[in-house]
């Protein structure tokens, strides 16, 4: 790559269970002028803009439309969106910068869950002829998941509600988290999954700013380089994979140079406790690296921009000298489907 790019500043929202007073153009605005003020950017100082959200969660079409009152479109900016999660629109303003058409870029991304049934909305992501007319939720998927890698002898329950318990404890430091200390495993929501092993339904919204070369240090005392950025995606039909193991996420993370050196720091994007398990395997975490300190998914899922959070999470570590080399992972579809992988570097100190 000729051009270095950094993420120089992250804010987010508290994650909260419903915001029925707010819209989400009234969630964002907040975040984006947090994120903003962390580098003295105006509006008018950002190359490209783009945003990650769904329709489906709207329950109307070009809804992210909205949101750019936000933003302010006026003058005129260059703007983008994708419908995935936050961490695909950053995958997106990355590659922008990287051919020097812009020096800066905002990325944002919010969902709220909590108007409708959020199980069945996203069982619209599945193949529309032999799985989407069943509507198998997505509980109901990570459960076989769960249960094929308790078949398989890689976990079992109590491993899981480990997970879950270690999950919420980091995240008492974590002052947007929804959950946070001591949360009960709960009873069964789908067999082998408990409550404690699946993610609270929340609603929230995520920023950050990416920013080119000595820009980047203008903007950060201790930019969070991307060393490697790359997504794979698994086969659509259920069927033909092998649910406990994750190929993608080991590409991806090959081709991001996650596996050249080791790292201090993963922020996984695991919604549900048995994920945790695929992701280690796939990205070969030992012991020794810290794994989600921010709380994850287990804490806080706002839909379409708990993968932004992730990166974010990893980048502020390194921001505040918490970290040198993290690696932070996205996922969107069932049962690990499509898989992100950024890793983030620090200057020597």
């Amino acid at each position: 790559m000729t051009r270095q790019i950094a993420v120089v500043a992250f804010a987010q929202s508290d994650h909260r269970r419903t915001t029925d007073e707010l819209s989400e153009v009234e969630m964002l605005m907040p975040v984006l002028h947090e994120v903003l003020a962390r580098t003295g950017l105006k509006t008018a100082d950002i190359g490209f803009t783009c945003s990650g959200s769904s329709d489906y969660l709207a329950g109307r079409a070009f809804s992210f439309t909205m949101t750019l009152d936000g933003v302010g479109a006026w003058p005129p900016i260059s703007e983008s969106h994708v419908e995935m999660d936050g961490a695909f629109a950053l995958y997106e303003a990355w590659s922008k910068l990287l051919t020097g058409d812009a020096d800066t870029a905002l990325v944002y991304a919010y969902g709220k869950s909590s108007p409708g049934s959020l199980r069945d909305v996203l069982t619209r992501q599945l193949d529309p002829y032999y799985l989407a007319s069943l509507w198998p939720d997505s509980v109901a998927l990570a459960a076989l998941q769960a249960q094929a890698l308790i078949d398989a002898g890689a976990t079992d329950e109590n491993a899981l509600a480990a997970i879950g318990a270690r999950s919420r404890a980091d995240a008492s430091a974590n002052p947007h988290a929804q959950l946070n200390g001591p949360v009960p495993q709960g009873d069964y929501v789908v067999r082998p999954l408990r409550t404690g092993d699946c993610p609270p339904i929340g609603d929230g919204a995520a920023a950050v700013i990416l920013a080119a070369d000595d820009r980047a240090r203008e903007l950060c005392e201790r930019p969070a380089w991307i060393r490697g950025l790359d997504h794979r995606i698994e086969p659509h039909a259920l069927g033909v994979r092998d649910l406990t193991d994750s190929p993608s996420t080991r590409l991806a993370a090959e081709r991001a140079g996650a596996f050249e050196r080791p790292v201090d720091t993963a922020e996984l994007h695991a919604p549900f406790s048995s994920q945790e398990v695929v992701l280690r395997k796939a990205l070969r975490l030992g012991e020794e690296v810290v794994v989600n300190p921010s709380g994850g998914a287990l804490a806080a899922n706002p839909v379409m921009a708990a993968g932004l959070i992730r990166i974010g999470e990893a980048a502020a570590r390194i921001h505040r000298g918490a970290s040198d080399r993290a690696l932070a992972h996205a996922t969107s579809g069932p049962c690990l489907q499509q898989n992100l992988i950024a890793v983030l570097e620090g200057d020597p100190r």
